[in-house]
């Protein structure tokens, strides 16, 4: 299974890796319970293979074991856990936020001075989407690689957050960062109750809905280079309002699988530096829904 952010779908949690598919959970010898026609499930990677386990009935028992002995609960030490997640999520955020507050406060958007600090916002999202790239096909997650995305990413919506705040809509900027963590808290509610349940048909369902989606914004942005205007109108008025709504409820989509994807690495012991992926992609997701909720805020706000 593929996730929605390409950190996933190149290296962290995705079918194409080894990783835990949807509804297997770990046994003591390392299979999925539940791989019978599930085309996404597989065994745990980390398991060791029976031809050079001494103990292949339970990769994890002891020479003790094999004379009665109870079973111990499998080795944590260097596996991921929901707080390096959680620390390496919040550094990455914590990054992003700070660079975006110094972008705001340094990069004026006045009449004088906006030409000047778009370029520099438009010079960083580049930047921070070749990062981006490099990371989703590297084979390892790179602290460093992420922590400079997070960086350039933020200097982009400091300036972005700016223009709509100070030339559009008063306060748009801490309406957006609240509305992004009222979807995250939502999400990972409605998820963690079971009323969001992550399987083939919701990933097919999210990734159609999203390429779709991409694919109308391309063609929406071309029209607006070369014909002027605001394009076929996606993303103003009306239509402008439909389409920021579909996107943070796809924004609330990628959550799900990302969720589901961390929930599968912890569950099958992934390692410690794969938590950097998690956050990773965690990151660019919520980056997207607070650039729909601004986008949003901006129409509704716009004469």
């Amino acid at each position: 299974m593929r996730s929605s952010n390409p950190v996933f779908s190149r290296r962290g949690f995705s079918r194409d890796n080894g990783y835990a598919g949807f509804n297997a959970q770990p046994q003591a010898g390392g299979a999925a319970v539940g791989t019978q026609g599930n085309p996404y499930a597989q065994g745990n990677p980390y398991a060791q293979p029976q031809a050079d386990n001494p103990y292949a009935q339970n990769p994890y028992a002891q020479p003790d074991q094999q004379h009665g002995a109870p079973p111990q609960a499998p080795p944590t030490t260097g596996r991921m856990t929901m707080d390096d997640v959680v620390m390496r999520t919040g550094t990455t955020l914590g990054i992003l936020v700070v660079t975006a507050a110094v972008a705001w406060a340094a990069l004026p958007v006045d009449d004088a001075n906006i030409g000047r600090s778009y370029g520099i916002a438009i010079g960083a999202a580049l930047i921070g989407m070749v990062l981006a790239l490099v990371q989703s096909f590297k084979r390892k997650a790179s602290p460093a690689l992420i922590v400079s995305y997070a960086a350039f990413e933020g200097v982009f919506l400091g300036v972005v957050s700016s223009v709509v705040d100070n030339r559009i809509a008063s306060g748009a900027a801490m309406q957006a960062v609240i509305g992004t963590l009222a979807v995250f808290a939502a999400v990972l509610v409605a998820y963690k109750a079971g009323w969001i349940r992550v399987n083939r048909r919701f990933y097919g369902f999210v990734m159609a809905a999203a390429l779709g989606f991409v694919l109308l914004m391309m063609v929406n942005l071309l029209f607006a280079v070369f014909g002027g205007g605001d394009g076929l109108g996606f993303r103003s008025g009306g239509l402008g309002i439909v389409f920021g709504i579909i996107g943070v409820l796809l924004g609330a989509c990628f959550l799900a699988l990302d969720f589901k994807q961390v929930e599968d690495g912890i569950a099958y012991g992934a390692p410690k530096e794969e938590a950097w992926l998690a956050a990773f992609g965690l990151t660019m997701t919520l980056v997207w829904i607070y650039l729909e909720f601004l986008r949003l805020i901006s129409i509704l706000n716009s004469d």
